[in-house]
Order: structure tokens, then C-alpha cells, then sequence
């Protein structure tokens, strides 16, 4: 695990019960965060690097705070209803308080250090209240546009050795605004907003995946292509083709040793993904892994004590976790749409010969279900955050006999509490099943595949039809949940658009910053456990398989 300066907190607000709540968890899921709430302000604040309060401390309390700045701390002042006036120290002037609103909020600093990697634009809802600059000093870091200008809704100031800060936004609950803060905070801190780029080395060029990195890394703020290493002199050339400015290198060995690296991320084939990893922390870099980390639990095992020790990075690339369905889905279930969550099924596939590559070779893939189903599985795992108590795997072995992976694999999963998921892939099923069915208390929801074909003109043969992968279609949701009265209604949840390199700008931002991995490294060898087991049980003929509660 990558380690990041350590930092202490303190909401001195009524936090737990307040529009902060979900500002206040947010940061307390941060591992290198020391987050405390108190109702009031405490007499020392010696033990705290930033503190949070209402914007209108007066009395010993502004005298207490003023000292705390002043000695090289930080203060974050968020403006209430209260009629009393502004400290002086905070440089702005709250205007009376505007009609609650919808608000598009951007930084006035469109290149500014801490909005990298955010989107330009936030839509919050909320009071509208202006801050107006008291004082020279003062920068609007956030603005609203209001009525065609731009009036400060978040500013900050330095006074003496600290900084402080003022908001009038109260959309704790916005995830954009979390980050904000997490970063506003840490710069009132001292802390460095801009740290240096990752360099970034690329181990294996595949000509899907390999490409798909360096574009995600080119597009991403904070990360910098600066190697590709494969043993292919074919693959080399064409990075070099796709990345004019990258070097390539013709071995593993190479890239460990290259001192300009900081970060690998390992893109070969799964059976020595566990090998190349290990290599390339033992070397200190930080490492991302493609799908799946590894193949058993003893490799696992292997790779998150040396990532421990050496105190470097390690996650898998479970770029599937932004895909529209899942988060649609996701949200959903934090609505309680369906009320708890008690069984869920995910299939993919269809009936169509296996690809020729080393995918469908299972001393190389690990088996059928260590493609997908590391995705397949990853999204599981996240809806049902419990541990895993047992397993079960069956397979079919019937049509495609010219490869080693089996035809159809099974997976059933058994949660603590009785929650139950199963994941199929079959390359034999003429009839799809939905790729996502799930139950609750109060309801279901449901996402059936799509087939989706464009045409294009062709002046000899009038037009040609190209099939987009239904693997990568948004699945048709549905949302049926029981209202009180007994009726079932129909709901079509809101289903965003695809953001590509989200994977790669959460990467960043965790490296760079601190900020929370989507996709944790506990959740990718959870997958790992899963897939063992059931490949266990497929061998002994569908047996039940225990799990430790992992």
C-alpha cells in the first residue's frame, strides 16, 4: 500500500447529523485520515492540522482559531443561516442568502491544481449565497453563474503561517464535492495540491489492451507514458507507432531496472501475472494488474505482503466498475428501490466458438470464468459487500472440443446472512439469459442485452452492417418495485453516458492524492478466492466449497 501523509481533522459542528454527514464518511474511509466530530471547539488544537466549523465562530472561539491559523493550520469556514457577520480573518463577506436553486459551479481557475482530473462543470442544488472578496488577498476558487456572472461560492486566503477557506455550497452529499474538499482541506494543511506525474511503464502491449492503457494514461492529468515493454519486437513497434514519444524496452527484466519508472502496469497473459507483479514491486514500483490479479489465493497471498512491506501500490484494472448498468444499478440499490438485496444473478455470453488466443486456453487464462467473470465477479462482490461463506462451480464440456477452457461454467456464491449471486458464462447458450436479474424485499430489477447494428454506405455493395459487441451495449434496465398499497410499478432508471479513462483518473487521483480507490485491492482477491473455490468445485464435480468469510 502506498503510503500518504498522514493528516488529522476535526468537524467542530454537529456534524453527525448534519447536510455534512456524508462529507464527514467520506473522509473517514480514508486510510491516512484522522477524522474527529465535536459539537463544540475545543481549547488546544495542537493535535489537528485543518479544522471545520460554521463560518460565524466569534468570541474565544475566533481568537482560538485566529492562533491555530496563524501557527500554520487551517480553517474551513462554512457560512450558515445566521445572520452574524463573517470573521475578518476569513477576507469575504457572506451577501444575504439567496432562493434554493440549482447552481452550475466551476472552478475560476479553469487549469487549476485542484480540479484536476474533475469534470468543468458541477450542477449542485442548494442555497445560493455569495461570498464577496473583504479583502486583496482573497482567491474565488469556486464560482456559481448566476444571472450571466460569476459570484464566489468557495474562497481562501492565506493569514500568517496557515490558510483559511469559506464556502457557502452545502452539497456534502456530491461526490465531485467531496473530492473538493478532501483536496481543499489538505492544501489549508500545507500539503502539496500538485505533486510530481507518475511515469508510467506499460508490460505487455497487447494490441486491445496495451493501446487502450496509453491512451487512458495520455488522457489523464498526472500520469505520463514513458515505456513499453514487450517481448514482441512486432508489438514494440507498433507502440512506438501508436506513442511517437514512448521507448520501448525487450524485457521484464529491463523494465524493473528502468530508474524513471514509478509506476508498471502489468498487461501479459494471467498465468505469470503474479510473477511479473512480484518482480516489479521488488523493484519499488507501483503496480496496476489486469484482470484477474492472479489465479489463487497463495498468489494473492504472495503479492499483498510484498506490496505491504515495500509499501507500494498494488490494484487490478476493474475498469468495468464505470460501466453505466453497474452504477445504475448501484444507485438503485442506495435508494432502496428493492428494498434489501437477497439474490442476484449475471450471465454473458451466447453460442459462438471460442476466440483462438490464449484466453481460451486454461493453463494460460485460468478457465472460462477468468475472463469475464473477474469482471463479472468484481461487480458482484461490490453490491454484496459481505463476507463470502461457500461456493459452488459446475461446467459443461460438450461442443467446442479444439479448446481447453470449458464451454459453460456456473458459479453460485453463498454470502453471510444467506445472500446468494450466481455468475454463468456460456459459449454455448442459444438463448441468452438477462445479463443482470436481482431480488429484493421490495422489489427487482432486471437488464436484458441488446443487439445494436450500424450500417454504413459502400458504393459497390450499397451499405455494410457492423454488429457493436453486445458486451459493450448498456443492457435495456428495469426496475420494478412494490409500493405500499401492494402495486408493482415499473421504473426506467437514469442510465449515464460511458466516461472513458475513468479507471485511469481514479488511479491518479489515488496515487497522486490520497483519495479512495473505486475498485479496491481487497474486493480484486475476494474475485481470486471466488474462482479458486469454484474451480475446485468444478474438478470434484460441483462440490460445496468453503470460504474463510473473506
Amino acid at each position: 500500500m502506498k503510503q500518504h501523509p498522514h493528516l488529522s481533522l476535526l468537524f467542530a459542528t454537529e456534524a453527525s447529523t448534519s447536510v455534512l454527514a456524508p462529507l464527514v464518511a467520506y473522509l473517514e474511509a480514508i486510510h491516512h485520515l484522522r477524522v474527529d466530530v465535536s459539537a463544540a471547539l475545543p481549547s488546544d488544537l495542537s493535535d489537528y492540522d485543518a479544522v471545520v466549523t460554521p463560518g460565524t465562530a466569534n468570541g474565544a472561539a475566533n481568537r482560538e482559531l485566529e492562533a491555530f491559523v496563524n501557527r500554520g493550520g487551517g480553517w474551513l469556514a462554512l457560512v450558515d443561516a445566521s445572520p452574524d457577520p463573517l470573521p475578518a480573518m476569513l477576507g469575504v463577506v457572506a451577501e444575504p442568502p439567496g432562493p434554493e436553486a440549482e447552481m452550475r459551479v466551476l472552478f475560476e481557475r479553469a487549469d487549476h491544481p485542484m480540479g484536476a482530473r474533475l469534470p468543468d462543470a458541477l450542477y449542485l442544488t442548494g442555497r445560493y449565497q455569495e461570498l464577496r472578496s473583504s479583502v486583496d488577498d482573497t482567491e474565488t476558487l469556486l464560482y456559481a453563474d448566476w444571472h450571466h456572472d460569476h459570484t464566489p461560492v468557495l474562497t481562501q486566503r492565506r493569514v500568517g503561517r496557515g490558510r483559511v477557506a469559506c464556502t457557502t455550497l452545502q452539497a456534502f452529499d456530491h461526490p465531485v464535492v467531496q473530492q473538493i474538499c478532501y483536496r481543499l482541506l489538505a492544501f489549508l494543511a500545507g500539503r502539496p495540491i500538485e505533486p510530481d506525474p507518475m511515469r508510467v511503464g506499460i508490460l505487455g502491449y497487447a494490441p486491445s489492451v496495451g493501446r487502450l492503457h496509453g491512451l487512458g494514461i495520455d488522457h489523464t492529468t498526472g500520469l505520463e507514458l514513458h515505456a513499453v515493454c514487450d517481448l514482441n519486437p512486432v508489438r514494440c513497434d507498433q507502440a512506438r507507432l501508436d506513442f511517437p514519444h514512448v521507448r520501448t524496452l525487450p524485457t521484464a527484466d529491463a523494465l524493473a531496472a528502468a530508474a524513471d519508472i514509478d509506476l508498471v502496469i502489468v498487461a501479459t497473459p494471467p498465468n505469470i501475472h503474479a510473477a511479473n507483479c512480484l518482480q516489479m514491486m521488488a523493484a519499488g514500483k507501483h503496480v496496476v494488474c489486469e484482470k484477474p490479479l492472479a489465479l489463487n489465493r497463495r498468489e494473492t497471498d504472495a503479492l499483498q505482503a510484498l506490496a505491504q512491506d515495500n509499501q507500494v501500490h498494488l490494484s487490478c484494472h476493474q475498469n468495468r466498475r464505470w460501466d453505466p448498468d453497474y452504477l445504475a444499478i448501484q444507485d438503485s440499490l442506495k435508494q432502496g428501490l428493492i428494498g434489501e438485496l437477497f439474490y442476484l444473478e449475471t450471465f454473458v455470453g451466447g453460442h459462438h466458438h471460442p476466440c483462438g488466443y490464449w484466453h481460451s486456453h486454461a493453463p494460460v487464462s485460468g478457465g472460462t470464468s477468468y475472463d469475464w467473470g473477474a469482471h463479472y465477479l468484481d461487480w458482484i462482490v461490490s453490491l454484496v459487500p459481505r463476507p463470502v461463506t461457500a461456493v459452488v462451480g459446475t461446467r459443461h464440456k460438450r461442443v467446442w472440443r479444439d479448446v481447453t477452457n470449458a464451454d459453460q461454467e456456473r458459479i453460485q456464491i453463498r454470502f453471510d446472512g444467506g445472500i446468494e449471486a450466481e455468475f454463468m458464462h456460456s459459449d454455448i447458450a442459444a438463448a441468452r439469459k438477462p445479463k443482470w436479474y436481482l431480488l429484493g424485499t421490495r422489489g427487482a430489477i432486471t437488464g436484458h442485452w441488446q443487439d445494436v447494428h450500424t450500417h454504413t454506405i459502400d458504393a459497390d455493395h450499397y451499405y455494410r452492417r457492423h454488429e457493436i459487441p453486445a458486451t459493450e451495449m448498456t443492457p435495456d434496465l428495469a426496475v420494478f418495485h412494490r409500493r405500499a398499497e401492494g402495486e408493482i410499478i415499473r421504473i426506467t432508471p437514469a442510465v449515464g453516458q460511458r466516461q472513458p479513462y475513468s479507471f485511469h483518473r481514479n488511479l491518479a487521483d489515488h496515487l497522486l492524492l490520497g483519495e479512495p480507490i473505486t475498485a479496491p485491492l481487497d474486493d480484486s482477491v475476494k474475485v481470486v478466492g471466488i474462482l479458486e473455490a469454484a474451480a475446485r468445485s468444478m474438478r470434484r464435480g460441483g462440490t460445496l466449497e468453503a470460504i474463510d468469510g473473506s
